[in-house]
């Protein structure tokens, strides 16, 4: 490496006119290799020893603004240097230094991997120094006997999104697991499961990681007792729907043993945590969830190459936001403002950093990792999950699955991977741009209140927002103002998630009936119920608990669904238990509204300005996958379907204890406390 270095340094000084390694008189070849030589050697024990020092210093800073000081900080580790060698002689233009101390990390990293790729003791030592948790190293074939876990949760890959994927050969990985292509040998089996009614991260990981997601009705609603909008990607209502998942389970959750738990919403019960929200919003030295920025940008070469990727990204998304403008494709929406940089963040920062991560973690022995990688469901939000934009994320991804797959050969342990999805997408246009009226303005109109001409647009409530905002130490959810309730309490609060919204009367303390609201707003569950972005809609009933209502005057007892579907009969099987499960949770909506869904095309009507959306009923969003090695049990019986959350989270740690032993808490019981 130092050798390559030296060359590098030559081969810059000899093509830059502002960076010179010899004196003005001249000097020989042999001093000006040997000038390159201790230029070299000075720059990479500084890169080694100093560049560490400076980034624990730099946690205070945002990781995001760290990225942008990475050049700036590199640069002056070369001009020190240069100026400390014996010649004296050398120098170069700070703009110089910043270019040349950027090509030489990236070289360094390139020759420093591809030399100790031959060797499994260095390339373990290499790897190993992202790990954030310091332990011994154990030689190969030293370690423990049982195999570790490693779960991957492609964020919002759907089922069929991915075997399309496989089939198209965007993920030759994936594929080679699935047996797929000429002289492979299938490895893993791939089981798709059914979301519960709220399918998004939220419910669908704290389910997973905690064994219970009791009383999740969407990404957000309203607590009428407390008056608070609780939102799943909001660092403080993360913590506290852990924290009520694990006193209703009484379980600390699926990594309890010995686990990580890396860019996810919740911890799991983990001791090792990076970029993980719910415990994002601590202060102070105890806040692990930044830990991870510093166990990857202590490496200078990781630091300059995600930057300049970042950088890439944005570009790449400023040229596909214009491409789809200038071609006036439909749907769109709009991606300008801080999306590209949203953008960047989630597939560029947060994959390398969670990758990185899950690296060291395998390399360390853990015997139990759960990781979440967002950047497809960032990018298929606003793209369109089938989007060409979206197909290079999967292709992104799985050169990612190919790298932990490959240092699982170096690990101390065995280990299985298991890929899985919490949710996927459904694709089709905004309700606002098919209607030219929000959700929020047709309840408004519902209920005789004045429309505002010019409404406010309901952000995005996609998971890669909220990590940007924890990156910069800025850790409350976008525009927590708008869904604060108005201050004349009889209006109708309206949230929306993905193609599911809520509206709630904050003056009424208990959820109002359908006939309270009938009272009040005689025209309000008509005008909903009858309009054709609407699929259906669920109230309280005091005649019957709970009653589906739906176009043309149809009215179903939640207890006759099974019966008689009515609105539901589109949606496919399951949709009345999910129905009624929702309906049972204490903070359900006064009014629960699914958008109207076509099963023949499987798009949905978004409340929120997305083009690929989840977080209700209707079409692919609900039909994610479970991908598992042959080696542990099959998720289900034959001809069984996984359905809900919580199941997976029994599947998962039903595999724990097949591969760690029993060890590992028999798996947390979700009816513990009644409902």
């Amino acid at each position: 490496m130092w050798a390559v270095s030296t060359v590098t340094m030559l081969v810059l000084a000899g093509i830059l006119p502002d960076f010179r390694i010899q004196s003005a008189d001249g000097d020989s070849a042999t001093r000006i290799a040997v000038t390159a030589a201790l230029g070299a050697g000075a720059f990479g024990v500084l890169s080694s020893v100093v560049w560490p020092l400076l980034v624990r210093a730099l946690l205070l800073v945002p990781a995001l603004v760290l990225a942008l000081l990475v050049f700036f900080l590199n640069g002056s580790l070369l001009l020190l240097a240069l100026r400390i060698i014996p010649s004296g002689e050398s120098e170069a233009a700070p703009e110089t230094a910043v270019v040349v101390a950027a090509v030489m990390s990236a070289v360094a990293s390139a020759t420093g991997g591809a030399l100790a790729v031959r060797d499994d003791d260095a390339y373990r030592r290499r790897l190993y120094r992202l790990s954030d948790r310091r332990r011994a190293e154990v030689p190969r074939g030293v370690g423990p006997s049982t195999p570790g876990a490693v779960f991957l949760q492609l964020d919002g890959v759907g089922h069929d999104v991915l075997v399309d994927a496989v089939g198209r050969g965007l993920m030759p990985t994936v594929a080679t697991w699935l047996g797929e292509g000429q002289g492979a040998r299938t490895t893993h089996r791939l089981t798709p499961w059914r979301t519960d009614w709220s399918s998004q991260t939220g419910a669908s990981q704290l389910g997973i990681l905690h064994g219970s997601n009791h009383d999740i009705p969407a990404f957000r609603w309203y607590e009428k007792e407390t008056r608070v909008v609780m939102v799943c990607n909001r660092p403080t209502s993360a913590a506290e729907l852990q924290r009520r998942a694990i006193e209703r389970t009484g379980d600390g959750g699926l990594l309890t043993v010995d686990g990580a738990s890396r860019g996810n919403l919740f911890s799991g019960g983990a001791d090792q945590l990076a970029l993980v929200l719910s415990v994002a919003a601590r202060r102070g030295k105890g806040n692990r969830s930044r830990a991870g920025y510093f166990a990857y940008f202590s490496d200078p070469a990781n630091a300059v190459r995600t930057a300049l990727s970042f950088v890439a990204e944005v570009g790449r998304e400023i040229s596909e936001s214009t491409r789809a403008r200038l071609k006036k494709r439909r749907p769109r929406v709009s991606r300008g403002g801080l999306y590209p940089f949203i953008r960047a963040f989630a597939t560029v920062v947060e994959r390398d950093v969670v990758v990185a991560a899950v690296i060291g973690d395998m390399l360390a022995g853990r015997a139990a990792v759960y990781a979440d990688l967002v950047a497809y469901d960032e990018v298929a939000h606003h793209s369109g999950p089938r989007s060409r934009d979206a197909e290079k994320v999967l292709q992104r991804l799985d050169r990612s699955l190919a790298l932990i797959a490959q240092v699982a050969e170096h690990a101390p342990r065995a280990y299985r991977i298991v890929l899985l999805s919490d949710h996927g997408q459904s694709p089709g246009e905004t309700f606002r741009t098919r209607y030219g009226l929000g959700l929020g303005e047709l309840v408004r109109a519902g209920c005789g209140l004045p429309v505002p001409r010019k409404a406010q647009r309901t952000h995005s409530g996609a998971e890669a927002r909220a990590a940007v905002r924890a990156a910069l130490r800025r850790p409350v959810e976008e525009g927590g103002e708008q869904y604060r309730p108005s201050r004349r309490r009889s209006e109708p609060l309206v949230l929306a998630s993905g193609n599911l919204g809520l509206v709630s009367f904050p003056d009424v303390p208990h959820r109002m009936s359908r006939e309270e609201i009938d009272a009040r707003h005689p025209a309000l569950l008509t005008t909903l119920a009858n309009h054709p972005g609407v699929g259906f809609v669920l109230v309280r009933s005091e005649e019957h608990g709970g009653v589906v209502l739906g176009a043309h005057g149809a009215e179903i007892p939640l207890d006759k669904l099974d019966e008689n579907p009515g609105p539901l009969a589109d949606f496919g099987p399951g949709a009345a238990d999910a129905v009624r499960r929702t309906h049972a949770f204490p903070h359900a909506a006064d009014i629960m509204v699914n958008s109207w869904y076509d099963p023949e095309e499987g798009e949905v009507l978004a409340f929120e300005e997305q083009i690929g959306s989840h977080g209700g009923l209707g079409g692919e969003q609900g039909r994610p996958f479970l991908m598992s090695p042959l080696a542990l049990s099959a998720p289900v019986e034959e001809g069984a379907e996984l359905a809900g959350a919580e199941r997976v989270h029994r599947v998962l740690r039903r595999w724990l204890r097949e591969c760690n032993g029993p060890q590992v808490p028999v798996e947390a019981r979700p009816d513990r406390r009644a409902a």
